[in-house]
């Protein structure tokens, strides 16, 4: 993949920022997808940077979620805020996780990204259900570095 812009095309990214606003219908949970073409370093702190890079700790209950994506590292960090990772397991992310590893793996990246933001949703409403009052705290779109 030589360009970051080729990854999705434009209805795969509107797909998938729908999928964000209907999975955080059942939930104060915050949910954003961000791709790159690459990461040289440690993928996992590099997603926690781009996590508050993006102000996702920002959140009143702590719960914002990122699906980080390298392209061409051809990999992937799910990144919860510490209000999750205090409510749950430390597997929690691991079913979300395979299914969009096993999308990735035949190339279906925007249902792989679509998959896994509905499950992270379903996820989510379980620990931090959506409330009277609630509003959207984080943008919904997609971000690119």
């Amino acid at each position: 993949m030589s360009n970051i812009e080729n990854f999705l095309t434009a209805s795969e990214e509107d797909a998938i920022v729908a999928a964000i606003r209907d999975a955080e219908k059942d939930t104060s949970g915050e949910i954003r997808v961000h791709i790159e073409q690459n990461c040289t370093g440690d993928i996992f702190k590099h997603a926690m940077e781009v996590f508050h890079y993006l102000k996702m700790d920002n959140t009143k209950e702590q719960n914002g979620v990122l699906i980080y994506v390298a392209v061409d590292k051809k990999s992937f960090v799910i990144f919860g805020d510490k209000g999750i990772n205090e409510a749950v397991g430390k597997d929690f992310w691991n079913a979300t996780k395979d299914t969009i590893a096993a999308h990735f793996k035949n190339g279906e990246f925007a249902q792989g990204l679509i998959e896994g933001i509905k499950k992270s949703g379903q996820q989510l409403s379980k620990y931090f259900p959506w409330f009277h009052g609630n509003t959207n705290e984080l943008d919904n779109s997609i971000s690119k570095g």
